[in-house]
């Protein structure tokens, strides 16, 4: 195992063991354990010959100079916050790796053209209040005035939380950084899905981060005894639904394209076993890295519905009540990742990211790309969320080429 490598891997097991409950990774927005977690990774930030501080939001922030005092810096980073019963490597890995690279730098004593940043965001999973993305929010100046009368789960707002760690509400706008501060944002995360074991690659680059839509539909049919009805007769709302459920499958199966859909709640009425299904409400929640096909799917998909429900004397109705755009990655970072990628395992995967982060709220004023690693069986938001050490040195080293090719030293 390369000394990097182990060094990550140690400091991941460091930053799991900061945690509210201590058998189960917790780690939400403003909680000591966040503080702590700033505490620690700063320390760290401190050893690789960086300039440190909590910005007035949350997040802790590294710069490390460029030859020039005062250049424009590349942004590196994730998050250092968890789902509840959380797994190590989501946000922290993307955190320690860019420490790696650039502590392997200082130790060179190396300066490029430009600066290297290294933030670890506060809060991207949006455990404690509900709401994503505030310490990537707070860097892009896109904070929603309401945000900081939301309530967590014991009443608390985000700006008493603020007061309780010790930033003042008031100047959440002071986290905002200027368009020109950064040329570009990489952001190395694991993939959280199941792509790269199957293709026996440890990294792989991100295309695109996923849009998604998501629907309460219905089909409203006719309750019925189940004995004394005939099957001709019936107005079988249930039937309805699952002969749209397959067609979902298919149909999104055929068209390709990384789009995804899935029905994950299904609820009958009145719901006997004896009674013929009269309504049956179900979601849809589709994803795809682009924006038109995947409202092209959608259309389709309803259409579908429709079409069903025709056939078969029912009524249809969907509302659609959560829209997220595709955010694509910038395609010069694509290519740079991707050189990188193939030059330490011998060529190179595009996918997508099914999973929302960061780079969403970054990518609205920054050039952003996005690395993958390898995580065991897909599995993520999970304590059993593992990545390889050798994976994790493959990585680092990548990671390490495209920073400095992007930074100004054209020999990486």
């Amino acid at each position: 195992m390369s000394p990097a490598a182990e060094r990550v891997m140690v400091r991941a097991d460091a930053l799991a063991a900061i945690s509210e409950t201590p058998d189960a990774l917790t780690r939400v927005y403003l909680s000591t354990q966040h503080l702590q977690a700033n505490q620690l990774v700063g320390e760290w930030m401190r050893q690789a010959g960086m300039t440190v501080w909590q910005d007035s939001v949350g997040n802790i922030c590294g710069r490390y100079e460029g030859a020039q005092e005062g250049a424009q810096a590349v942004l590196l980073g994730s998050h250092l916050d968890t789902v509840r019963n959380a797994g190590r490597y989501d946000g922290m890995l993307g955190v320690l790796t860019a420490i790696e690279v650039v502590d392997s730098l200082h130790q060179q004593g190396v300066h490029l053209a430009q600066a290297i940043e290294i933030v670890g965001f506060g809060d991207e999973e949006g455990t404690r209040f509900g709401i994503t993305l505030l310490g990537s929010r707070g860097l892009t100046g896109t904070w929603p005035q309401g945000w900081l009368e939301t309530c967590d789960a014991q009443g608390i707002s985000v700006a008493q939380a603020m007061v309780q760690a010790g930033l003042d509400p008031a100047r959440v706008a002071l986290a905002a950084r200027h368009q020109d501060d950064f040329s570009a944002c990489l952001e190395l995360h694991i993939e959280q899905g199941p792509c790269l074991e199957q293709e026996g690659l440890a990294l792989g680059v991100v295309e695109a981060i996923n849009g998604a839509r998501r629907l309460n539909c219905r089909f409203t049919g006719e309750a019925g005894h189940a004995g004394t009805v005939p099957m001709h007769h019936r107005k079988d709302a249930l039937a309805a639904a699952a002969e749209w459920m397959v067609l979902i499958e298919n149909t999104t199966r055929q068209q390709g394209g990384n789009r995804v859909a899935t029905v994950g709640e299904l609820r009958c009425l009145p719901g006997a076993v004896n009674v013929i299904p009269g309504e049956v409400a179900l979601s849809l929640d589709i994803r795809g890295p682009q924006d038109a096909p995947l409202d092209a799917l959608l259309a389709e998909l309803l259409a579908q519905a429709q079409a069903i429900a025709a056939r078969r004397g029912l009524s249809f109705s969907a509302e659609e009540f959560y829209r997220i755009a595709a955010t694509p990655c910038d395609v010069r970072l694509q290519r740079l990742l991707g050189d990188a990628a193939e030059s330490v395992q011998g060529r190179s995967l595009s996918l997508p990211s099914g999973a929302g982060h960061d780079t969403i709220a970054l990518a609205e004023r920054w050039p952003v790309g996005m690395l993958f690693v390898r995580c065991r069986g897909g599995v993520s938001h999970h304590p059993a969320e593992s990545v390889m050490a050798e994976d994790v040195a493959l990585a680092i080293e990548a990671f390490g080429r495209a920073v400095k090719k992007l930074a100004g030293d054209e020999t990486a």
